[in-house]
């Protein structure tokens, strides 16, 4: 029996650091630790890739949390099943459950529907607070860095837009979009 272990956040701005070292504190080497920094909806992730190009009968992956495995109901089945399949078991370091056994299997998947509600609710709240935001005025997006009323003034006193395009060093088409838009 082999130790491996998984770890993964969803941007590249987020760090590993805690789910590598609670793996590594658990007995995993360096060398049997696979890693993505992707969304946890979709399986199509490198990290997971290379961990099912690895594994053999009777290893053991250990992830921290059920939901860092992934979010989707249906793809955490298939992956569970395809590891079941190998004979490779996934131990939950946080959650207290492994793959091993059916008992565990069911457990593993009733809360892979669960992380999936969780998941669409807050997608669902995150829209509803946009949707709220937006009608209350706020504006999302980037703060304009081009002082649009400088180029329309410049346009104004007869300035041809290649050279308010150098003067402000902007693009010419920024200079047109500007002079297009009614804000």
């Amino acid at each position: 029996m082999r130790l491996f272990g998984y770890a993964r956040v969803s941007t590249s701005q987020q760090s590993l650091d805690v789910q590598v070292k609670a793996l590594k504190a658990e007995g995993v080497r360096a060398h049997r630790l696979f890693t993505d920094k992707a969304t946890g909806s979709h399986i199509s992730r490198e990290g997971l890739r290379l961990l099912q190009l690895k594994v053999e009968e009777g290893d053991i992956i250990l992830v921290k949390k059920l939901d860092r495995l992934g979010r989707d109901t249906a793809d955490m089945i298939q992956l569970i099943k395809a590891f079941d399949e190998m004979g490779v078991a996934i131990r939950f370091l946080d959650d207290g459950i492994s793959t091993e056994g059916t008992m565990g299997k069911m457990v593993v998947t009733i809360l892979s529907a669960v992380a999936q509600a969780e998941r669409q609710r807050i997608l669902e709240r995150t829209n509803e607070g946009r949707l709220e935001a937006k009608a209350k005025g706020i504006q999302f997006g980037r703060k304009p860095t081009v002082d649009r009323e400088r180029v329309r003034a410049l346009y104004r006193q007869g300035v041809g837009a290649t050279q308010i395009a150098r003067q402000m060093k902007i693009g010419r088409s920024t200079v047109y979009k500007i002079l297009e838009s009614k804000d």
